[in-house]
């Protein structure tokens, strides 16, 4: 319901939320906060949509954080084998679901993974991949392959996705047997030694 404009020097000058001079209420279309959880779920009628309760009462935190891990097995050994490529993947996924983060694609070949995922603000990105990569190493080692040598190296590379650009990155894993065949390969996101000697030169 409009509201009245209780004293006579608002009535006389009305403030910027009222449209005109000669107005003493205001719009009813004037937009309210939100203050409740349960109004902000269950709009009240002066609230046209949901969208709009987010647009105007907001007051959780909104991230759309993505990033991209490429890391390799030890001294680049192909020890990512046929047989245990998907158990290895699976374990992957597994543990980002486990921290909270959305895995979105997840490839590699014989030396090395990609992995692309959304995370939360709870976590930083080094603790991400510490989990990761122990997970999958132990499940392998101790499970899959027991007294089987199997480790990833130390070293790994992180970098941040847009939005915009998940579509490009998640088809670039998944098809990432046919970009190695087809020598078509995005050269800082593999990591090799000659793409960090580029990175690295100033």
């Amino acid at each position: 319901m409009p509201r009245r404009l209780k004293s006579r020097r608002h009535r006389q000058n009305p403030p910027p939320w009222v449209e005109d001079a000669s107005a003493i209420e205001i719009a009813a279309t004037q937009p309210r906060r939100l203050k409740s959880r349960r109004h902000r779920q269950n709009p009240p009628p002066w609230v046209e949509d949901k969208f709009h309760t987010v647009l105007i009462a907001m007051r959780d935190n909104f991230t759309q954080l993505y990033i991209h891990f490429t890391w390799s097995t030890w001294d680049r050994l192909p020890l990512i084998t046929p047989d245990i490529q998907q158990v290895i993947y699976a374990a992957i996924i597994a543990e980002c679901q486990k921290l909270g983060c959305t895995v979105i694609a997840v490839g590699g070949i014989e030396v090395h993974v990609h992995l692309l995922t959304a995370f939360p603000t709870t976590l930083a990105v080094f603790e991400i991949i510490k989990q990761v990569k122990g997970s999958s190493s132990h499940l392998i080692t101790h499970e899959i392959k027991p007294g089987e040598f199997f480790k990833w190296q130390g070293s790994y590379g992180a970098f941040t996705v847009s939005r915009d650009g998940l579509d490009v990155v998640a088809k670039y894993i998944k098809n990432q047997a046919v970009h190695h065949k087809e020598k078509s390969m995005i050269p800082h996101w593999e990591l090799t030694q000659k793409s960090l000697d580029n990175l690295n030169r100033p």
